[in-house]
């Protein structure tokens, strides 16, 4: 007999028509399922603005104030995939609810941190917890909403949190580093994390285990350490260089190893990904479109963070306002993408109309000098970035679920995570690279004598700009990439060909 859980989600026909019941505590589960997203999400950008006054306090050296960051994305990215599908195994809410205390316990420790291996440590487990948060909570909205009208306005709430959500953390990281402390950074979570467990234990049902399921030991071995790998070896270039062994090395090896998981899940009975989820073209061209997204979104929140605070001399909490225009237009977008684009248009116009407004954006940036004003030119760029923003991720997490059958939620909702975070990890490498060498290339040609800090800054500047650039480009290139492979028209189940995604028809 199938709960209220095992319904396909590609069932758009049959939902329509009535044949299963609607959970009438589906709004409320959306409710808390958007807190427990937007804590992760946030908890991605919202360290950023505090590692300076952590390291003070913890007295820790430059050097090691990347691996506050790094350590929650290793322990993430490397862990997406395998807790996704333990969530498909052993339950949805089990898995939710346990990411969540865990993730609060992690943060609380964090917060207390009386030195830099216990604050690392934390973040670590904070990475751990929220690779197992984040691919249920997305796994769960799937599951939950049956009606293809009110599955729409749910992804376009869900789009809107990861797309507003970075943006916000910059802002509540400022406000909270400026006026408390930056352990309240990590304290913050406790709140949503409560929230969210009230909420989850009270509101969302028994959900079903795939049945007979059993856990690919090897591919897990295979994609964690292949993630590893990479997210290590990105992050590793960032801070160095590609040159040096512990970055062409782990990248060599996360290849191999990625390429040796691919060719085992097309042989074992029991996948851990299983080769169907990838092979649907509209859910490739989502996992794609969130991998070149978060690279080149990342020049967006750090270098223009940079530019504000070093440049513009502006405080960490109003660098963070400066944000607030960009995050309610991702927000808006995400949702009318979602409600009233996608359902008409699908997927493919989106993504490509999002990606080329993304690159406008870039190139907009590009003109920015040393006495630059917020009205005159940031916040135009900001708002268009936004919205274009909104567009793409309205889209990814409703088309990277859409037909997949409820034993593979999971796994699916995992795939999204893992593009992003993956992205993210490129994009620090490569735009960080960028960066420095723009750096030196200008001091090399304009130098004579000792540098001045007007000459300084100037370089500066000619780095954030050239990253702006850059990233104009990998947006351009995802709208031809990524458009590409999406199929035209709204997403249709193969079996139910007759009713789009959020057409609200009826057999």
């Amino acid at each position: 007999m199938a709960t209220r859980s095992a319904v396909p989600v590609a069932g758009p026909g049959s939902e329509a028509a009535g044949t299963t019941a609607l959970d009438p505590r589906r709004w409320l589960i959306l409710a808390v399922i958007a807190a427990a997203q937007l804590m992760v999400v946030l908890d991605l950008t919202v360290m950023n603005l505090a590692l300076p006054s952590a390291q003070r306090a913890l007295d820790f050296s430059t050097a090691d104030r990347q691996w506050v960051v790094t350590a929650y994305a290793l322990s993430f990215g490397s862990l997406l995939l395998f807790c996704g599908r333990l969530a498909d195994l052993v339950g949805r809410k089990t898995t939710f609810l346990t990411g969540l205390v865990g993730f609060a316990a992690a943060s609380a420790v964090g917060g207390a941190s009386v030195d830099f291996s216990m604050l690392v440590t934390a973040r670590a487990c904070q990475g751990v917890f929220g690779a197992l948060l984040a691919p249920s909570a997305l796994s769960l909205l799937a599951t939950t909403f049956k009606d293809p009208k009110e599955r729409a306005k749910a992804f376009g709430v869900y789009g809107m949190v990861a797309a507003a959500g970075g943006g916000l953390g910059l802002l509540l990281g400022g406000a909270l580093t400026s006026y408390l402390s930056w352990r309240w950074c990590m304290y913050v979570n406790l709140v949503f994390a409560a929230v969210a467990l009230v909420g989850g234990v009270l509101l969302v049902g028994k959900q079903d285990r795939t049945p007979g399921g059993r856990l690919d030991v090897p591919g897990v071995a295979a994609v964690s350490a292949g993630m590893f790998c990479l997210v290590y070896g990105f992050s590793n270039a960032a801070s160095h260089s590609w040159g040096t062994p512990s970055t062409w090395g782990f990248l060599a090896a996360g290849v191999v190893l990625l390429v040796a998981f691919a060719v085992w899940q097309s042989r074992t009975r029991q996948p851990l990904l299983p080769p169907r989820i990838v092979l649907d073209r509209n859910r490739a061209g989502a996992y794609l479109t969130i991998l070149v997204s978060g690279a080149a979104t990342f020049g967006v929140f750090l270098f223009l963070v940079y530019y504000m605070q070093v440049t513009l001399e502006y405080s960490a909490v109003r660098s963070g306002f400066a944000m607030l225009p960009m995050v309610v237009c991702s927000g808006a977008l995400a949702l009318l993408g979602n409600t009233k684009l996608m359902p008409r248009f699908g997927p493919k116009p989106m993504v490509i109309v999002g990606m080329l407004v993304n690159a406008a954006g870039m190139v907009w940036l590009t003109r920015i000098d040393a006495h630059s004003g917020y009205a005159s030119a940031l916040l135009g760029p900001l708002m268009v970035t936004g919205a274009g923003m909104g567009l793409v991720f309205g889209m990814a997490a409703a088309t990277g679920t859409f037909g997949v059958a409820p034993q593979d939620a999971g796994v699916a909702s995992a795939s999204i995570n893992t593009g992003q975070q993956l992205g993210g990890s490129i994009g620090t490498a490569l735009l960080n690279t960028i960066a420095a060498s723009a750096t030196t290339g200008y001091l090399a040609d304009h130098l004579h004598g000792r540098p001045t800090p007007q000459l300084l800054q100037l370089a500066a500047i000619h780095s954030y700009t050239t990253v702006f650039w850059w990233c104009a480009g990998i947006f351009a290139a995802g709208a031809v990439l990524c458009g590409t492979l999406l199929r035209s028209g709204p997403l249709t189940s193969p079996s139910e060909q007759s009713v789009p995604y959020g057409s609200g028809g009826e057999d």
